[in-house]
């Protein structure tokens, strides 16, 4: 009893001494950082060499952390390091028990006791999963987007996790590249504003609470536009792709405060970006000012020997610290070399304690120091994982992430009662395709499958037939996914189910894992046999709506010659289901657009709207051949970016622009909801700077905003072009605005737009 009420009595001396040292009402951003600051210099002070180069050391989750420690082997290593403070974080381990485990490791039996920041990909949700990401960018709904982020953030916060490797903000034009799934798009406006949500939704307004998480811009730069849509392959552009379309989204991201960056797998300039001076020292750390961290992309330190740009692990170690990766994921570079190359005179220790410095810094703004185990509450795990509020979140943005491609003589929305249905294909009964790539902590067949959202509309006759299946065998993370291409067998029934419905839903497209990392396809049709069962169920019944479940762009100009309806589903993550069957029964009135233009065919690839003129860019007569075109094929889209239909219909007119002074100019716009139903419309905003020192695209999205109105609502839509929007950066990196011509267009797509423009004065520019 004398010791409780002795270390009770400690307690409360200490807590009386701190708060007549420090103002309780003093809770300003430059006091906290300052306190931080002094924090991490004192702390690095106490480090030797190798505990620094420790801080800079990411493992990989290596063992069953609750049980018996490793004996032998890479996993005893990594044990060992992890004992001694050589280890600054870890990916990979989740739940509330193995994070705590390994956090006590650190914190109670390392020498100076700094606890592990622990990394994990969320990338659309932790075990409850939203849309992929460009699903929700689909949404054109930058609060649902923060939304989501948020309450993905939540649920793996009370799982241990305090870091994700998330947003991916890369601009890709090319629907080859698995990870188009998880970014925003081709345009960098678009994926800087969903990139800023994105990182306020992780990070929330205090990176120190228990529901926030540290998140990571990546890939630093240019992983979008790989060569031929491969993978990790090689990157080369030109410097106005990079700072006009690559950079805008990652300073965005360093805008909105993103606390870390992860660089990419590819060369940029014939250099690694691991080892990239350019990237990471001169951009970022220099001109940009980031105070964060960046870590590297897995192994991708000891790829740079592959590359051919270092000789070896060591020579790859120094190539990339003195580049600025301050953390090693998983090479073992760091941890072996660093300390060699330091006392060798190859690598300053300055750069060391410099890495250092930003790795302690998100430690200590995470309140990890103040806590080790506030992310390790059992209580707050059992409570938050799944919870209403975020099953609530995710079927929110499932419905606001579908986009109607298509709905030939109002086919959709279908009547809840009196209808016999068939439903069709193995995706619709599938329920852990849709849940989409990157969701390791979620369950399989924790999906709701489209047969079980629309069985919850039970006045109209539903039957269910396969069809066919879309992959066979085992899926997950294997080299090559089973395609089914000749099992045919279910035809014959899914044929009759079709010829005696009302009306046909088939849900066609990819499986969850056909898109992805290293999930590059040169065919973007629908995979297997899935072509040939549409064609035959259109054979019997022609009044067919085809929902789409895919991770990317297809090319579906078949379908889109012959079948009346066709939605945009994507991978709609846990709640998939209900929100598809809520907008085809008209409950929800789709308001999607599309963040990536669909190519009619793979030889249009890559594709995208803010193209550049060319010199010949139209085609000047009918027996003219010698202008920019495709001999088998249209210059245009099948559906292009923007595009995304509703069950009502808006009208635009009266766009007018009005100069307020010397570069500002008003744009102002009336639309009108012209149809039946209420119904939300995101009205865009495009320029074209006709004349330019660096020829500019045909169109460049610079605003947008989402509007709802009732049937015969108009309403003015204004925007506010400045600098900002008119001006680009030339080839030197300077952000420049011009005199001269600008096109102004409004409209509900980039391809369907009213017309004006405006005039920069020579003197007006300052």
């Amino acid at each position: 009893m004398k010791k409780t009420s002795l270390g009770i009595l400690i307690i409360i001396l200490t807590i009386f001494n701190v708060s007549c040292k420090e103002n309780p009402n003093d809770n300003s951003i430059e006091n906290k950082t300052n306190s931080i600051e002094k924090k991490v210099a004192d702390l690095l002070s106490k480090m030797t060499l190798e505990e620094k180069i420790g801080q800079m050391n990411q493992y990989n989750g290596f063992w069953d952390v609750t049980g018996p420690q490793p004996l032998d082997g890479d996993a005893a290593k990594k044990y060992e390091h992890l004992r001694k403070g050589y280890v600054g974080s870890m990916l990979n381990v989740r739940g509330v028990k193995e994070v705590r485990a390994v956090q006590k490791i650190a914190v109670e039996e390392t020498r100076l006791g700094i606890p592990l920041i622990i990394g994990f990909d969320v990338i659309h949700g932790y075990k409850t999963l939203s849309p992929i990401p460009l699903a929700e960018a689909a949404s054109w709904d930058l609060e649902a987007i923060k939304k989501s982020a948020q309450v993905a953030a939540k649920e793996s916060a009370a799982a241990g996790i305090n870091w994700t490797f998330a947003p991916m903000v890369d601009i890709s034009r090319d629907a080859r590249w698995g990870r188009v799934m998880e970014g925003a798009g081709e345009d960098p406006y678009l994926g800087s504003e969903i990139a800023m949500a994105r990182v306020y939704g992780f990070q929330g307004d205090d990176l120190s609470s228990p529901e926030t998480i540290a998140a990571c811009a990546k890939h630093w730069a240019g992983y979008g536009f790989s060569e031929s849509g491969r993978d990790y392959n090689t990157v080369d552009v030109g410097t106005s792709t990079l700072n006009n379309i690559i950079f805008p989204p990652f300073k965005a991201a360093a805008k909105a405060g993103v606390r870390t960056f992860m660089n990419s797998f590819n060369e940029l300039n014939g250099i690694p970006a691991t080892g990239n001076v350019y990237l990471q020292r001169d951009i970022l750390k220099d001109a940009w000012q980031f105070d964060g961290f960046v870590v590297s992309d897995w192994g991708s330190i000891n790829e740079m020997i592959a590359h051919g740009y270092a000789k070896d692990k060591k020579e790859a170690a120094e190539l990339s610290v003195i580049a600025g990766s301050d953390m090693d994921m998983e090479s073992y570079a760091y941890v072996d070399e660093l300390a060699n190359l330091v006392r060798e005179g190859k690598v300053k220790e300055s750069l060391i304690d410099d890495a250092v410095k930003r790795i302690l810094r998100v430690k200590f703004e995470l309140g990890l120091f103040d806590d080790p185990y506030k992310y390790c509450d059992e209580i707050r795990e059992k409570e938050v994982t799944g919870s209403k509020e975020i099953q609530e979140a995710v079927l929110d943005m499932a419905k606001k992430s579908i986009v109607l491609l298509k709905n030939d003589n109002e086919i959709l929305p279908l009547k809840t009662n009196g209808l016999n249905i068939a439903l069709i294909g193995a995706l619709a009964a599938d329920k852990t395709s849709p849940l989409g790539s990157w969701r390791i902590a979620a369950e399989d067949s924790t999906a709701v499958s489209v047969l079980e959202g629309m069985q919850k509309y039970p006045d109209n006759k539903l039957t269910y037939s396969k069809g066919a299946d879309v992959t066979i065998g085992k899926t997950e993370f294997a080299i090559e996914l089973n395609i089914n291409t000749e099992d045919k067998s279910g035809f014959p029934e899914a044929i009759e189910t079709a010829r005696k419905a009302d009306v046909v839903v088939m849900v066609l497209g990819e499986h969850g894992f056909q898109s992805g990392e290293a999930r590059s396809r040169t065919d973007l049709g629908l995979p297997g046999v899935q072509q040939e069962l549409l064609e035959a169920i259109y054979n019997v019944n022609k009044n067919i709506v085809l929902v789409l479940n895919n991770g990317r762009p297809l090319t579906i100009p078949w379908a889109d010659k012959h079948i009346p309806a066709i939605v945009e589903a994507w991978q709609l993550g846990t709640q998939s289901g209900n929100a598809i069957a809520q907008v085809l029964y008209g409950d929800y009135n789709p308001s999607g657009k599309l963040p990536m233009s669909f190519p009619r065919s793979i030889g249009q690839v890559p594709i995208y709207y803010n193209h550049k003129n060319t010199g010949r860019p139209v085609n000047p007569g009918s027996n003219q051949v010698f202008w920019s075109h495709y001999s088998d094929e249209s210059n245009d889209p099948l559906y292009p970016f923007g595009h995304g239909l509703s069950y009502t219909t808006f009208t635009y007119t009266n766009l007018v622009v009005d100069k307020v002074s010397n570069d500002i100019f008003n744009v102002s716009v009336d639309i009108k909801n012209t149809g039946k139903v209420i119904g939300k419309e995101v009205a865009q905003l495009y320029i074209q700077d006709v004349f330019s020192s660096i020829t500019r695209p045909v169109k460049e999205l610079k605003g947008f905003q989402m509007v709802e109105l009732k049937p015969n609502q108009q309403q003015t839509i204004k925007f506010s072009l400045s600098k900002d929007e008119l001006g680009f950066f030339n080839n030197g990196g300077e952000f420049v605005l011009e005199p001269g011509e600008f096109r102004v267009y409004v409209g509900g797509s980039s391809k369907t737009v009213l017309e004006s423009n405006l005039i920069i004065e020579k003197q007006s520019i300052k």
